[in-house]
């Protein structure tokens, strides 16, 4: 397969260069390959590699690639590609006008089968929202980064077999805090910011088994949770809102519509993530392959 990828990176990097894109994204593990081509060409582009979530580059390949975890999930080739997207306009790889070329594959088969040239802004089938500046206005971008691992692994492997739906809300917790109440006794209260940050790794399987209560987690800039099973009062008109989709997702277009907040979303019906910015869904992400 190795002279199959030489072709599609030689013919990825020819379009990035005609099109003059800003970056050339590898949704596909051809890193030997991409590390075989001369390093004038190399240079020449932006190139970002695309890993699961763990994953390091090989010091020879970190001189010239930038890297983007995904989860450590069976992502489908569009759910790699839009969550690559959005992890990049979160961390200011991408922005809106720029353009990008996607090499992508199927993982299993091990070979790049397909180019995409990308507007980000305009590129509706990826994102379905062009309001894309202000994303993390009110959250780390390495807590939106793990939020979203979070929810795309709660979305692949639900708990106890069961399917779940549930919500992270991040940033402008005071005023989340006020547009919402308590459901439950707070299952966070009394633990240090340090111990209940979403980015500490003792705390991953916790927090999947809170994901099986009802009501939304409420996550600091930080990224320490304040409370989980918090019911939102915020939500917009259902008659305002694309028909089928659920009372989450209404009340995640409406805490974002009044607050600075994000949304992150998990479909237990379909097992989709959505986010939301702004009262609007900023991306879509199909449910991981089982």
């Amino acid at each position: 397969m190795q002279s199959i990828n030489k072709v599609m990176i030689e013919y990825a990097i020819k379009i990035a260069r005609e099109v003059e894109a800003d970056s050339l994204l590898v949704c596909v593990d051809v890193t030997k390959d991409i590390a075989a081509l001369p390093e004038e060409i190399k240079k020449a582009i932006g190139v970002i590699i695309v890993t699961r979530d763990g994953e390091e580059l090989p010091e020879d390949v970190q001189k010239y690639a930038k890297k983007l975890d995904v989860p450590n999930v069976n992502l489908t080739r569009v759910g790699t590609i839009k969550i690559a997207i959005a992890k990049g306009i979160v961390l200011g790889l991408f922005k809106k006008g720029n353009k990008i070329v996607c090499l992508s594959g199927v993982p299993k088969f091990g070979y790049a089968d397909s180019i995409f040239v990308l507007d980000v802004g305009k590129e509706f089938e990826i994102l379905t929202s062009d309001y894309i500046n202000d994303i993390i206005e009110s959250v780390r971008p390495e807590v939106f980064n793990a939020v979203l691992n979070i929810a795309c692994e709660i979305a692949a492997q639900g708990r106890e077999s069961r399917k779940i739906g549930t919500m992270f809300v991040l940033g402008d917790e005071e005023k989340v805090m006020q547009l919402s109440r308590q459901m439950i006794i707070n299952p966070f209260l009394g633990y240090t910011e340090d111990q209940r940050n979403i980015l500490n790794p003792e705390l991953i399987e916790t927090i999947k088994e809170f994901s099986a209560i009802d009501g939304a987690f409420i996550v600091k800039e930080s990224g320490a949770i304040v409370t989980a099973g918090r019911h939102l009062n915020a939500a917009l008109d259902s008659r305002d809102f694309p028909a089928g989709l659920g009372s989450r997702h209404i009340a995640a277009a409406g805490i974002t519509h009044v607050t600075k907040a994000v949304a992150i979303v998990i479909s237990q019906s379909s097992g989709n993530v959505s986010v939301y910015k702004n009262g609007k869904m900023f991306v879509t992400i199909e449910k991981p392959i089982e």
